[in-house]
């Protein structure tokens, strides 16, 4: 991977020059002095540990020369995030669209970061051919487009955005509910056609209607603020138990939301319990004349049942805004080709479809773009996994300028017993100034700031930790 590639093999000129690998594209130096900008801290403790030094300049660690780490960024991220990385000194591509699998394939082999939205795909085969790859930053909500298990066993680290776009997805679901009650969506189409067709018939207020929420999370949370200030009662299903904000109730099954709500959305993950989570026999289920919304994950909506539906006048009304298979890039490629269904559902009668675009505003984008590149600076220059979605969560104090001839040692490895005792054999020969170290399932991920240094010790330190046969990946940071 990129930081073992980059240390194994090393000769160490001096404690000064810092580490230098033989591969002369992958130098190591010592920390440059600018600092970089820093995130808040997201758990209390670290929140007064940060107050309590605010006066002492942060020692930045990077543990290469920065303009040597390769980043590609695909499908049109965000320009702030690449402000952000490019401000690193990093070699940063950016391509617009997402690749082919064999294409990306050829193009992932010499990075250090990836930086993806929802179409592209990281499968085991591709990450297979990672070989340098340390962290994936997903600049989107999701991230089940990346074989994360894969990822963690193999000490790449996943980063996502669970919190930026929520409110963008939740106002274009109120929208929806608002053009569904009023068959805006028709209307709209005939006028372009030039047809003039002003009727009431089958439209109404979202006033006093019930709007139910499947999945109250970020987004599910949101909406149920905004829909209540429309003047709509709440009531939401998730499995597990979830305080209500305002006056929302959440009911015991989704049977009883389906048989209750004028309106249903859908706000949940891309997980086996969830395909088809919505098929004919819910559709059975829901009022007769009721409105259904999709913006969570295609798999989520079983779309013939959805098109029997509609068809049969059960359902009033639909808005999706994902689909089980999407095109890879803009253009005429909702057909048939893509899905089989395509041509029925364009047909129906007061229906909203949208090209995934729920969290795709300016200001979504800007802080998805912000949020992710952030985590990953962090992580490939400290080797803070707070936020990760397949790794422990793990952090230290960061170092400070005067603690001069520290190395930070970051030892990601199987979960199996013994390990520490291994670990702490190397590095108890050293003045450890603080260590930290946490588990998630096989893979865990051990921190540590060892201080009076030189360049042979830091060789030393990651040579032996090399050979332990727990290790995944070891990483210096200097």
């Amino acid at each position: 991977m990129a930081l073992e590639d980059a240390t194994s093999g090393i000769d160490i000129a001096s404690p000064t020059n810092g580490l230098s690998s033989q591969r002369p594209s992958m130098s190591l130096s010592k920390s440059p002095s600018a600092p970089y900008p820093r995130s808040p801290a997201s758990k209390d403790a670290s929140r007064w540990q940060r107050g309590t030094t605010a006066a002492t300049a942060a020692k930045p660690l990077k543990p290469f020369a920065t303009e040597d780490i390769r980043i590609l960024l695909l499908e049109n991220v965000n320009q702030t995030g690449r402000d952000i990385l490019a401000a690193q000194g990093y070699q940063v591509d950016f391509l617009k669209t997402s690749l082919p699998e064999d294409e990306l394939v050829k193009r992932i082999r010499d990075v250090h970061v990836i930086g993806i939205r929802s179409k592209t795909q990281l499968t085991a085969r591709v990450l297979r051919e990672a070989r340098n790859l340390i962290v994936i930053g997903c600049f989107c909500i999701g991230t089940n487009q990346v074989d994360t298990q894969y990822a963690a066993k193999h000490g790449i680290a996943v980063f996502n955005s669970p919190f930026s776009n929520s409110r963008s997805v939740a106002e274009l679901v109120i929208g929806e509910v608002i053009a569904l009650a009023r068959q805006l969506g028709d209307r709209s189409n005939e006028l372009h056609k030039g047809t003039w067709n002003k009727v009431s018939t089958g439209c109404w207020e979202i006033r006093g209607k019930t709007l139910g929420i499947i999945g109250y999370g970020h987004i599910g949370s949101q909406l149920s603020v905004l829909a209540e200030a429309m003047g709509m009662t709440v009531v939401f299903y998730d499995v597990v138990n979830l305080m209500a904000l305002g006056t929302a109730k959440q009911v015991p099954t989704l049977e009883t939301l389906l048989g209750v709500t004028d309106f249903v959305t859908c706000h949940v993950p891309e997980l086996p319990e969830t395909h088809h989570m919505i098929g004919q026999v819910q559709f059975e289920q829901m009022k007769h004349g009721s409105y259904l919304i999709n913006a969570s994950r295609g798999s989520v909506i079983d779309i013939p049942a959805l098109i029997n539906a509609m068809r049969a006048g059960k359902l009033a009304g639909a808005a999706l805004d994902v689909y089980p298979a999407e095109p890879g890039g803009n253009g005429d490629y909702f057909t048939t080709d893509l899905n089989l269904w395509a041509e029925d559902l364009r047909s129906l009668k007061n229906i909203i479809l949208t090209p995934h675009i729920g969290g795709s505003t300016e200001e979504a984008q800007s802080a998805i773009g912000i949020e992710v590149s952030e985590a990953l600076v962090r992580y490939v220059n400290e080797g803070c996994t707070l936020g990760a979605v397949n790794m422990p969560e793990v952090n230290l104090r960061f170092l400070t300028m005067e603690e001069e001839n520290h190395v930070r040692v970051i030892y990601i490895h199987h979960n199996v017993p013994g390990v520490l005792r291994k670990v702490n054999e190397i590095l108890g020969d050293h003045n450890v100034d603080k260590q930290t170290t946490d588990s998630r399932g096989d893979v865990a991920y051990l921190m540590a700031d060892i201080s009076d240094v030189n360049a042979s010790v830091i060789k030393d330190l990651y040579q032996r930790l090399e050979s332990l046969s727990s290790r995944i990946m070891t990483r210096v940071l200097y």
